[in-house]
């Protein structure tokens, strides 16, 4: 674990105004990946590590993780891609691993296992038609691509919403 790592500065794309649908479902949802690393960009591993106010235990460290694994969950288990893979930082024991388990975690490491569960979110439905039905691994319901994709873009939006807070609480820093 690198101590004087920071969150890099990334390049955001702009969503798409006028597309195909995939090519604006693909897009907004990469935009919003990448505004929540934009929320991060320029913070020490000990600033990504800090709560809002308590008794919150919510991160900008702990809303990486947690969509790392909301990526996996979707696009990989759900889909059958990989269906027997296990969660990242949840356990049975401890469903909220992701966020409370911030204080001795490697930031640099998490980040990049964020960015590779996004590639291997985008591989496992590459070429799916967005009319494609899932089935719920545990509850059976029926679930289509497409259905995935706005969950994932409001589950985005959501902690995106967070984040602004989470950012202005720790440096003032504000945006979109």
């Amino acid at each position: 674990m690198t101590t004087d790592w920071t969150a890099p500065v990334i390049e955001r794309a702009s969503e798409p105004f006028v597309a195909p649908e995939r090519q604006m479902l693909e897009g907004w949802l990469d935009w919003h990946r990448q505004t929540l690393l934009t929320k991060c960009a320029g913070l020490t591993a000990e600033q990504l590590k800090t709560a809002s106010v308590e008794p919150s235990i919510l991160t900008l460290l702990g809303l990486v993780r947690h969509m790392a694994e909301v990526e996996r969950w979707w696009f990989r288990v759900f889909t059958g891609v990989a269906p027997d893979l296990e969660d990242i930082y949840c356990t049975p024991e401890q469903r909220d691993g992701d966020f409370e388990n911030v204080a001795d975690a490697d930031a640099e490491r998490d980040f990049a296992t964020f960015i590779a569960e996004t590639e291997e979110a985008r591989a496992a439905v590459k070429g799916v038609d967005l009319d494609h039905i899932y089935r719920h691994p545990t509850n059976g319901t029926e679930k289509n691509l497409r259905w995935i994709y706005v969950h994932m873009i409001e589950e985005y939006a959501r902690h995106n919403g967070h984040a602004d807070f989470l950012r202005e609480r720790i440096d003032g820093v504000t945006g979109d």
